[in-house]
Formats: C-alpha cells, structure tokens, sequence
C-alpha cells in the first residue's frame, strides 16, 4: 500500500486526518485507481453538515491574520485596508522583509500595525498566538489547504487563493473539516466578481438566456516570462508546478462563474470528465535559451513540462456541458473565454468586445447598456465604482474582499462555500488522471454529497446585508467613510 493510500485510508477513518507540516513536495497530483475509488466511494456517504448556506455568527469587527506576501498578498492587505469593520492583526511571510514591507501599508492606511510573522512556521505561531476571525492566505499553491485546515482547526475561518486544493485527499479535508467546525472554508476565486460575468449570472438567474444548456471557460494567458522571471515566484514554484503536473494545472477563473451561471452543487452538479493535453512545445524550448546565457536555469532543462494547450470538457448530472481550457504558454492574448450558451441566448465577454445575442447576431452595444441598466447585481451598484477606484484586476478582488467581509459581520452564507472551492480545484487531479488514462473519461466526486439537490443557489442581493462600509478612496490613510449607497 503506498503511503498516500495510508494517509487518506488513515485521514477517512478518523475523520479530520493529521495537519501537514512543513513545505509539501512537488509530487505528482494524479490519483492512483485506488484513491480515486476511495475519493468517489466518500460521496455516497452521508454529509455531516450542510456548509452551503451556512450562516456563521455575526463578527462586528473581523480580526485577519494574512500569510503570504509575495505576488498576491500585498493587494490584498491593501484592500482590506480599505474596509470598515477590519482589523488587520498579524501579518506573515517566508521572508521577513516582505512582512514588514506590507505592514508599511498598514501604517499608511492610518491604521495601527499589524504584529509580524516569518519562517517556516511562522503562520502557526501567527495562528496560534493571534485571536484570529479570519486568515486570509496567499502563498504557493501546495500551501493552500495544509494552511486552511490549520486555520479552521483553531476556530478561525479560511479563505485561500486558488486552486484551494491540488489532491482529491485535500479536497476531502477541507471539506469534512469544514463541516465538523462549522468554518467557512472559501476559496478566493476573484472572476467570479467580473463586472460582466456577475451581469450574466443575474440574466441566467433571471431566465433571459432560457435554460443554460452549456458554459465555456478558460486560463489563457502568457506567463512565460514570469514563470521563468528569478524576481517572480519564490523559489521559482510556479515554474515547478508546471514541471510536476500535467492537465488543467488553473482551472478555477475560467470555471468559477460559468459554474455559478449553471448552479454547479446547487440544483445540478459535474459528474465526469474528459480532458486532453497537447505536448509542449515552448516551455523545454524556453529552458535550453535561457540555460544558455544563464547556469541558474540549467536544472529546468530536459523537464517534461506540462502540455501546451489543456482542453477539459465535463458533464453534469443533468446532461449539460462545460469546457475549459489552460494555457499560459502560446503569445495570445488574454483570455477566460466565458460564454453561457442557453435555450434563448447567448453571452461571451473574450474576444473584445463584450456581447450578447438573443439570435444569429449579437445585440447593439446600445442594446447591451440597457441590459446592464436593469440587470447589473446589488453589489455593483453599491460598490462597483469605489472597487474601480480601489482596484484589483479592475475592481472584481475588492468586491470580493468587500462581500466576504460584509457577509461575516452580518452573519450571511458566503457566496461560494467549501464545496465550490473543491469542485472546482478538483479538475486539476482528475484531468491529469484523463490524460494519463490517454483522455478516457473520469467520473468527479460529489463533495456535496448529493445536498446539490436541493442547495439554494448563490445569492444576488445585497439581503441582510451591504452594511460595511469603506475609508474614502480619495483621502488615503484618513478614516473618513465614504458613502457607497
């Protein structure tokens, strides 16, 4: 028996499983036959509590203890920053400067500094010694759910960047955990707050596309030059993980709104999929240039880098269909695609421009203005223009920040829940396991365990909350509120 059939065997026995310590290793995240048996035989057994709209006790003053402040972290103490009812109480990073450079902004944002954390362990001690409400992680994607576990089995809520997991186990974990400590576990997937992406959820919702019989998604987006960049990525690991993994290694942005849009676990959930990858043709290419004028690049060469172009298509439970692609290799420009293609109409945001289309052509842009005159969300019309100003891939990370604080002061379920984060990280092992299996169709755990049924969808109002408020963009550092109705 390998030692990873002893870990989850061990960790589905007692229930919650040993917290990892350390870094883990880049180890390949394609379920053997057996996990996958073990992972799919979980979602027949009985859930032991409904974390999908779970309301928490109301928090009045959140007290977030960050860990991580390299690529993303920084913004992301930044935007708290911004928002009242926020306490930033403990900042943590591997390397110590880099959370001393982030309290800097703390500091400047008029409020009182946050203690400090670094090294290795660094983030227990953090949690450990801090009365946190919630930790807020950023770092390296194998960190993610050893960390989120962490924080809830210390009575704190945890909300990752993505993918929150990379193994059917993690998954696992995460959301028994979750169920036993009755803590939010969230995954920070920011597209899902796309100005176009929530008006298309809100007319999905609504019903003017009819029924929404299939979605589109996608990662593509060119980070040669940061994956290989000595600045970027500490220690070089995003670069590695697309060395020790093959599939679709970033599903969650492209996937996250489209399976919102279809009420993925709540009304309908994936059942199988099917995934094929190109070869690469760039990444080993681009490790021979660089090793040539540079030693530093010399162990990156003769790698078996991840296929090119990773094309992922899933079935749901109700006979409707997804797809979604990575790449972040070929010179192309920016794109998550995401079209929802229903029985009435159609959207699409990529490429430029964005349109809707209710026939054979798309609506006039005048058309398309009223459409976002009566159907943009609550949200956007509260926040949308600070979150501009703010910032954040356009303003989409600080509604998120905004809403996931907002709904724990006034104890509201959070818009995406243990489950959704699972769901949607859980293509990246399950696609390695179709490619490996030369693209054969893998059947997709039910992390809900069979609560899909009847599982409200994502809420689209502002009910019960929308009370937070935010420090005036225009007067940085001062603690004036701006009025954001």
């Amino acid at each position: 028996m390998s030692s990873n059939r002893r870990n989850f065997l061990r960790h589905l026995a007692i229930g919650s499983g040993a917290l990892m310590t350390g870094i883990p290793s880049f180890a390949s995240s394609v379920p053997s036959d057996e996990e996958l048996k073990i992972a799919l035989d979980q979602s027949k057994k009985s859930q032991r509590f409904n974390m999908s709209g779970y309301a928490a006790p109301k928090i009045d003053r959140v007290r977030i203890g960050f860990i991580g402040q390299g690529m993303r972290g920084p913004g992301a103490v930044q935007r708290m920053s911004y928002i009242d009812g926020v306490e930033i109480v403990a900042i943590c990073d591997l390397l110590p400067e880099r959370a001393t450079k982030s309290n800097a902004i703390v500091t400047k944002m008029g409020r009182p500094a946050a203690r400090e954390y670094s090294g290795a362990n660094g983030w227990k001690e953090m949690i450990d010694k801090e009365k946190l409400d919630l930790v807020y992680i950023t770092t390296p994607w194998a960190l993610h759910t050893p960390m989120a576990l962490y924080a809830m089995e210390h009575g704190c809520h945890a909300a990752s960047e993505v993918p929150i997991a990379l193994t059917l186990e993690d998954c696992w974990k995460l959301v028994e955990t979750s169920e036993r400590t009755k803590k939010h576990c969230m995954m920070l997937e920011n597209c899902c707050y796309d100005f176009f992406e929530l008006l298309t959820l809100n007319m999905a919702r609504q019903g003017l596309f009819g029924e929404i019989v299939h979605a589109e998604g996608a990662y593509i987006h060119d980070l040669r030059d940061l994956n290989f960049s000595k600045k970027g990525y500490q220690n070089m690991w995003r670069l590695r993980e697309n060395i020790a993994h093959n599939g679709s290694l970033y599903p969650t942005h492209g996937l996250g709104p489209i399976a919102q849009c279809m009420n993925i676990n709540r009304g309908d959930k994936m059942d199988y999929l099917v995934s094929m990858s190109s070869n690469d043709f760039m990444m080993g290419e681009m490790a021979k240039a660089k090793a040539a004028e540079d030693p530093f690049f010399n162990e990156f060469v003769g790698k078996n880098y991840r296929g090119q172009m990773n094309t992922t298509t899933i079935k749901t439970a109700k006979g409707k269909t997804l797809m979604v692609q990575h790449d972040v290799t070929s010179p192309r420009p920016y794109s998550r695609i995401h079209l929802v293609s229903g029985t009435k109409g159609v959207a699409s945001k990529w490429p430029d421009p964005e349109r809707i289309a209710f026939g054979h052509d798309w609506i006039s842009e005048a058309e398309l203005k009223k459409l976002y005159d009566q159907y943009t969300p609550e949200i956007i019309r509260k926040i949308g223009e600070m979150a501009k100003k703010v910032g954040g891939h356009g303003g989409m990370d600080f509604m998120m920040d905004w809403r996931l604080i907002d709904c724990l002061r006034n104890g509201l379920p959070l818009d995406q829940d243990v489950y959704d984060g699972v769901a949607w990280s859980c293509i990246f092992p399950l696609s390695g396991k179709s490619i490996a299996k030369r693209s054969s169709s893998v059947d997709i755990p039910d992390f809900t365990r069979g609560a899909w049924k009847t599982n409200a969808p994502v809420e689209l109002t502002l009910k019960g909350g929308g009370t937070t408020g935010v420090i005036n963009v225009e007067k940085k550092g001062e603690s004036k509120q701006l009025n954001v109705h």
